[in-house]
């Protein structure tokens, strides 16, 4: 994907690093059962002060090695923090054009939150281990940047249109917020039965993949921004992420009722549908007969 050198987004709320306890330690020591093994060698007639000299070396070693490991995925953060912030901007232009265009609608942009670990939000606790997520009631978008390594990691996924992909679709989200259906699904909690709000929630995720593939078709035309294999990243990371697909890969069986997400075959072709049309009025997926 095509992002470096071009604008990113104001509306990033950087948290990574706050709500961590304690603090780092600085400077060298030598642990406790290096100081009792020095002593003993001391004791036999050895050299107490030689080992002290190896483990002070070795010790300084390793903490030369750590800080350059850390400050390289320290810059490979800071590289995806910006590449966030310029998609970011990117859904910002797309819905600031396209909602007014067709459907005759002021668009008002989220904020997105970067987090490591842990974080609060209106809808709760947020951690690593919830992945991505919209909240609806603080219009909100939470990231925690080490997803996207999850994500390669678990489901050998990677490549940047991917990571595009997924913060475009919890953008996605806030779309469905403005325009209502969020609320309107939640008005269903309760009263319908449970597979049929998991229905109703498949619907809700289908939608954003379609909205997500929209944003993808005008991002394009207006900044040209995919490159060769694009595509096929938002697609594997999209099939990745099927209920189907989790649930087997997780518990050996597929158990269709509880599907939130929607299959991966689903999730591909809405995203395709959006990409290739472009066109709002194509993406109601809750009066689909077929999804």
């Amino acid at each position: 994907m095509k992002w470096e050198g071009r604008e990113g987004s104001e509306n990033i709320e950087d948290r990574r690093g706050q709500g961590m306890s304690g603090g780092a330690k600085t400077g060298v020591g030598i642990g406790a059962g290096v100081l009792v093994l020095a002593l003993v060698v001391s004791l036999l007639g050895g050299d107490g002060q030689q080992v002290l000299q190896q483990a002070a070396q070795q010790q300084q070693h390793q903490q030369q090695q750590q800080p350059r490991s850390n400050q390289q995925g320290a810059r490979e953060h800071e590289e995806l923090a910006q590449f966030v912030s310029v998609v970011l901007k990117d859904t910002e232009d797309v819905w600031n054009r396209l909602f007014p265009e067709q459907l005759g609608k002021r668009y008002q942009a989220p904020t997105l939150v970067l987090f490591s670990d842990r974080t609060h939000s209106t809808c709760g606790h947020a951690s690593a281990a919830t992945g991505p997520f919209y909240c609806p009631p603080d219009n909100k978008v939470y990231i925690d940047l080490g997803f996207y390594e999850q994500l390669n990691r678990n489901f050998n996924v990677s490549g940047d249109f991917a990571m595009a992909y997924v913060v475009a679709h919890e953008v996605a989200h806030h779309v469905q917020n403005l325009l209502g259906y969020t609320d309107a699904m939640a008005q269903q909690r309760g009263r319908v039965s449970k597979k049929a709000y998991n229905d109703l929630s498949v619907r809700l995720e289908l939608q954003a993949d379609f909205l997500a593939g929209v944003w993808a078709h005008h991002a394009h035309q207006m900044k040209g921004i995919l490159e060769g294999g694009d595509i096929e990243e938002a697609m594997k990371a999209a099939h990745a992420i099927g209920d189907d697909n989790i649930q087997r890969k997780s518990t050996g069986t597929v158990r269709p009722d509880s599907f939130t997400h929607g299959t991966s075959e689903q999730r591909v072709r809405w995203f395709r549908k959006g990409l290739e049309t472009g066109d709002l009025s194509q993406g109601d997926t809750f009066s689909a007969k077929y999804l």
